[in-house]
């Protein structure tokens, strides 16, 4: 994919939320490994009584069911491991840049504020974010 590729919208937006949500998509990744090795899960607790996993007694539902969080798991693991990737490749500005536009919470500086500390023109910030976006998408597979 060419540096001039541009990408769709709604692929841009797409990326994006999961730079956003990167952190969380950690957790949920470490949770759904949890329930494949160890068949637990939020329910568990209110099962007073009963077995202990949440998956199906009979092997056809079980299997329906660890192949179902597997493929999930599968997919949360590629976008966390593109980010992972393109984060790891980029240089200190870019990913402060990355740092401070997806992963301080409160959000609570604009572009200008954000070049303001890396320090950088806003519209090399852009830049930098639009290419950071296109080489996750590309590294996903989303074109």
């Amino acid at each position: 994919m060419s540096n001039q590729t541009k990408l769709r919208r709604g692929t841009f937006l797409h990326v994006e939320s999961e730079l956003y949500a990167y952190h969380d998509t950690r957790k949920e990744i470490i949770r759904l490994k949890n329930e494949i090795l160890y068949g637990s899960g939020p329910g568990d607790d209110e099962n007073v009584g009963g077995g202990r996993s949440n998956l199906p007694g009979d092997p056809t539902g079980r299997t329906a069911v660890l192949l179902t969080t597997h493929k999930k798991l599968e997919q949360l693991q590629a976008i966390s491991d593109a980010i992972e990737a393109v984060y790891g490749a980029l240089g200190p500005d870019k990913q402060r840049l990355v740092r401070l536009r997806y992963w301080t919470r409160p959000q609570t500086l604009t572009w200008e504020g954000i070049a303001k500390e890396i320090p950088a023109h806003r519209a090399t910030v852009i830049r930098w974010r639009d290419e950071i976006i296109r080489m996750i998408a590309e590294r996903i597979g989303w074109r």
